[in-house]
């Protein structure tokens, strides 16, 4: 993980937030006599949302856990990504 400091962040923002983006690796930023923060990718943020919605729903995750023992028994079938929708 990067980290870096409020002022070199400035100096850089654009070089920073470039490999935020293409490397999909947080920056966090000390700042000095404040709490540090922690700067992602919207993708990566809008990953951490849907966890927490997926691990917020006991149904969501009943469903997981069924599917999952449904793989360990033999009982999948492989299907193609495009086809996942029709």
């Amino acid at each position: 993980m990067r980290t870096t400091n409020y002022t070199d962040l400035r100096n850089n923002l654009k070089s920073y937030l470039d490999k935020v983006i293409n490397d999909s690796e947080p920056l966090i930023v000390h700042r000095p006599g404040n709490e540090s923060v922690v700067v992602i990718s919207l993708d990566e943020y809008n990953s951490i949302k849907e966890t927490e919605y997926i691990k917020s729903s006991p149904i969501m995750l009943e469903r997981i856990k069924a599917a999952e023992n449904e793989l360990q028994a033999g009982k999948g079938k492989a299907i193609k990504t495009a086809d996942i929708w029709k």
